[in-house]
């Protein structure tokens, strides 16, 4: 059993043995080798994933380029708020940048453990108000920071992020190309 979905779920509450062992149970855990696809944009998928090991990027391409718009290490949620009826096509790209272990889950096992155990949907309702508050988070970010901001920001909040994906990817996801997040890094290296 893996213990890493349960202990963050310990983190937000305490759970019973029962509601313990109906997670672990109803768990679809699943290894991704690296460069391979969660989702392709343009994809059918209605699937949400919480990363148990490893690193995942989420991109689009825009008139040829991959744009990143966001990292997903462990003990995180890929939840794509637009997605829950499954009937749209992705607007993004998830690609893991390391060899990555998810547990799987979607509406309908939601809906199937609410109906057991209806405070479920309460600890769901806080993890997605979490998700959605880092994704406004980055948002106001990217509108009202500079590139180097937003660089410092994720060296402060993130800094495992910079050993573990390609300089590109982080220039794209503050919003600069390569070399500028070369001159980005050496003005700061300066200031030091």
């Amino acid at each position: 059993m893996n213990k890493r979905l349960i202990n963050y779920f310990l983190k937000i509450t305490d759970l019973t043995v029962d509601e313990i062992n109906v997670l672990t149970e109803s768990m679809v855990i699943k290894f991704y080798k690296k460069n391979s696809y969660l989702i392709k944009e343009g994809q059918i998928n209605n699937d949400t994933y919480f990363v148990l090991d490893g690193c995942v990027r989420q991109f689009k391409v825009i008139d040829g380029n991959d744009i990143t718009t966001n990292f997903f290490t462990e003990e995180q949620w890929i939840i794509s708020l637009g997605n829950f009826e499954g009937t749209k096509p992705a607007n993004f790209s998830l690609i893991c940048v390391e060899d990555t272990t998810v547990v799987i889950g979607n509406e309908q096992k939601a809906q199937e453990l609410f109906k057991q155990f209806p405070r479920f949907e309460t600890i769901s309702r806080q993890i997605m108000e979490t998700v959605f508050f880092e994704q406004q988070n980055f948002m106001t970010s990217y509108i009202t920071d500079k590139p180097e901001q937003r660089y410092l920001k994720l060296l402060k909040s993130r800094p495992d992020i910079f050993q573990r994906v390609p300089q590109y990817d982080i220039a794209t996801y503050i919003g600069v190309k390569p070399e500028s997040l070369s001159r980005i890094r050496k003005k700061i290296l300066q200031k030091k």
